[in-house]
């Protein structure tokens, strides 16, 4: 009989796993092209256009806070706000609602035409608003929504429905058919199945789309640039291209204003990150 040799496992030598040291690079050179630029724009926020001129890659020394308070001593900074909050907080409640009512059908209702209506959604996904830009502001422009924040509201909720039924379809499909009978057994009707179960259990879902369409329509500028020439309806991102323009040679001005204009955008995503990662997470699971 051959005789086998058994080696203890503490002799073997570990194989290095060449993968881990490659994805830990790769994330620090996103996260740094990520992170840079912005760092760089709140940085020379707090310091003059002079010291900027200097040394682009110092430190404010001293800090400046003088830009930060003319920014916000100006009334048309808060108007700009006020359009924006308008605006993202109605693509916000207009994606939630239609969304997670056309998902709930989707996902729960048997009849024909289920499977295509969700692929019609789906390619929904393969066109950016850029393409129907032209119709679509002769089609508002007909309903005399030129101008108003609705004539912004309304195309920014129908554009972003489609990554919101695809995110929540999944979470409405996992819940369990046991709990719908078990309502329906106790005389809840659909409705109240639907307020009482499927909403609060789509919570995370629900979250991740609004942090989704709110920061979108925060940032959103091309469609605003066209609808919006009023400047008493103007959203911030656009302020931020008018500032620009004003205060061209005062470029520690301008990065103040870009700062305090994505400020909102980031504070709300920071502090939504951790339900948006269980809402994507879930919503693969489905």
């Amino acid at each position: 009989m051959t005789q086998v040799t058994l080696k203890p496992i503490g002799s073997r030598r570990s194989r290095f796993d060449w993968g881990q040291p490659i994805v830990y690079v790769v994330g620090l050179v996103i996260v740094g092209i990520t992170v840079v630029p912005a760092a760089y724009i709140w940085i020379n926020a707090f310091r003059t256009t002079a010291q900027i001129n200097a040394d682009p890659s110092g430190w404010p020394s001293p800090w400046i806070w003088q830009n930060f308070a003319t920014v916000l001593s100006a009334s048309t900074f808060w108007t700009e706000v006020l359009n924006s909050t308008i605006t993202a907080l109605g693509t916000t409640a207009g994606v939630g609602i239609l969304g997670v009512f056309a998902a709930f059908v989707i996902a729960r209702y048997d009849f024909r035409g289920r499977d295509a209506l969700y692929s019609l959604f789906t390619a929904g996904l393969l066109f950016p608003i850029t393409v129907a830009i032209l119709p679509l502001y002769l089609m508002l422009q007909g309903l005399g929504l030129v101008n108003t924040l609705a004539g912004v509201i309304i195309p920014q909720v129908a554009f972003q429905l489609p990554v919101t039924i695809i995110i929540l379809v999944p979470f409405l499909r996992a819940i369990p058919v046991e709990l719908e009978d078990a309502a329906s057994i106790d005389g809840t009707s659909r409705f109240g199945f639907f307020w009482r179960i499927v909403l609060p259990l789509s919570g995370p879902g629900l979250v991740t789309v609004g942090v989704l369409a709110f920061v979108a329509s925060w940032n959103a500028y091309l469609l605003p640039l066209l609808l919006l020439g009023d400047p008493a309806m103007q959203t911030l991102p656009l302020g931020v291209a008018l500032f620009s323009t004003q205060y061209s040679q005062d470029t520690a001005l301008v990065l103040a204003f870009t700062t305090l204009a994505m400020l909102p955008a980031i504070i709300f995503f920071t502090i939504a990150q951790r339900n948006i990662v269980g809402g994507l997470t879930g919503a693969v699971k489905g």
